[in-house]
């Protein structure tokens, strides 16, 4: 793994944003800490710094009149319940959090003893940008980043490592959960097909998988599956099911499917002992029914994606960009001419530098068309 120490070694500033004290090396959740989205003309850093719908934030209100049962006892609860169990096509069970790392994490803790391996791929969030909380929530499980192209598990590689590390002997730590982020860290979506590649043989050998959907919307209307398609059909037993990202103050859900929902009261001990049990979960609960009311979550992620396509667009037709990942959602990818990326940053283009000497822009439900227009008249100079 040595030459992934590339990521914590200096990089070229011209990507950077000029708004200190952020270091150049920071890239994702913390990137935001003290950020003033605003004075960029073009807020294209993370749609984690874009605001709320105001249908969300109404239905915040509606919830706030008189009482409600705590701790996820509340008739909203339920209801969200009901709803994602329909819109899925299954039972299932749910627990309320605030954050992708909490979910991610409470949710392998529960796949994963403290004796055990998670497979995810290199670049996943849970790998390189959750301090290792999944390290911690488990008591010690192991991480094992595997590789592949534009952020998505090789399933040549996967069937190596799930040869190389077997379940039988005494001495080797198995592998007991496999972790697919979609959209993935590169901005990719897996296919239905394609996440099944990877979970009938890591299934085959005994292992639970865990879904990271902190952009779950945005790969479904790219790929316009049905949520069952993603999920549990392609073989999924949590889904870390996100609303933050596309327009919730903070509202994620952890969804368990199948005989995972076995594990319901674990994962409740579990988020109550770590100080994630929300005594007032009506308020997330709230957001995400809300959220799903007339399908708004989707025409949101299809905003968002086309936004993105946009900058893409606009940027392949500058001449002095070219995509380092497909864009299958609301992020872009863009290795940049130094010229281009300093007229950015000089209109007002608000983007971060990657590790991997590219940029990211990404487009949120709130994206604009006068920033859009601003970032086409900031490539023509």
């Amino acid at each position: 793994m040595a030459e992934r120490r590339e990521r914590v070694w200096p990089i070229p500033t011209r990507f950077v944003m000029p708004c200190p004290p952020v270091s150049p090396i920071q890239h994702s959740a913390i990137d935001d800490r003290d950020q003033v989205p605003n004075v960029f003309a073009m807020k294209f850093l993370s749609d984690t710094t874009s605001p709320a719908h105001p249908d969300v934030l109404a239905a915040l209100a509606k919830a706030n009149e008189g009482y409600a049962p705590s701790y996820g006892n509340d008739p909203l609860t339920a209801e969200l319940r009901e709803r994602l169990a329909a819109l899925f096509g299954c039972e299932l069970d749910i627990v309320l959090t605030t954050s992708g790392t909490a979910s991610n994490a409470l949710a392998l803790s529960v796949l994963c003893p403290s004796h055990a391996v998670i497979l995810c791929h290199d670049e996943a969030h849970i790998h390189r940008d959750e301090r290792g909380a999944p390290e911690f929530f488990t008591g010690g499980g192991k991480l094992l980043p595997l590789k592949g192209d534009h952020a998505k598990i090789d399933p040549a590689l996967l069937a190596a490592a799930l040869a190389e590390w077997p379940q039988d002997f005494v001495h080797t730590t198995p592998p007991r959960a496999l972790s697919i982020s979609n959209l993935n860290e590169s901005g990719c979506a897996y296919s239905p097909r394609e996440l099944m590649e990877l979970t009938a043989p890591a299934k085959a050998k005994g292992l639970s998988v865990h879904l990271d959907g902190a952009r779950f919307a945005n790969a479904l209307v790219s790929l316009g599956c049905s949520p069952a398609d993603m999920s549990w059909k392609a073989g999924g037993d949590i889904l870390c099911f996100g609303a933050t990202k596309n327009a919730a103050l903070g509202a994620e859900a952890i969804i368990l499917f199948g005989e995972t929902r076995d594990r319901l009261g674990e994962l409740q001990a579990r988020q109550k002992r770590s100080g994630h049990m929300g005594p007032k979960a009506r308020f997330i609960a709230a957001q995400m029914c809300a959220w799903l009311d007339n399908d708004l979550w989707l025409d949101l992620a299809r905003k968002a994606n086309s936004a993105a396509r946009e900058i893409e667009r606009l940027l392949m037709r500058s001449g002095g960009a070219e995509m380092a990942h497909p864009v299958d959602g609301n992020e872009v990818f863009a290795r940049l001419d130094p010229v281009l990326a300093d007229q950015l940053q000089k209109a007002g283009a608000g983007f971060y530098a990657w590790p991997d000497g590219s940029a990211r822009f990404v487009a949120s439900w709130c994206t604009s068309a006068e920033e859009l227009a601003a970032f086409e008249a900031a490539i023509n100079g």
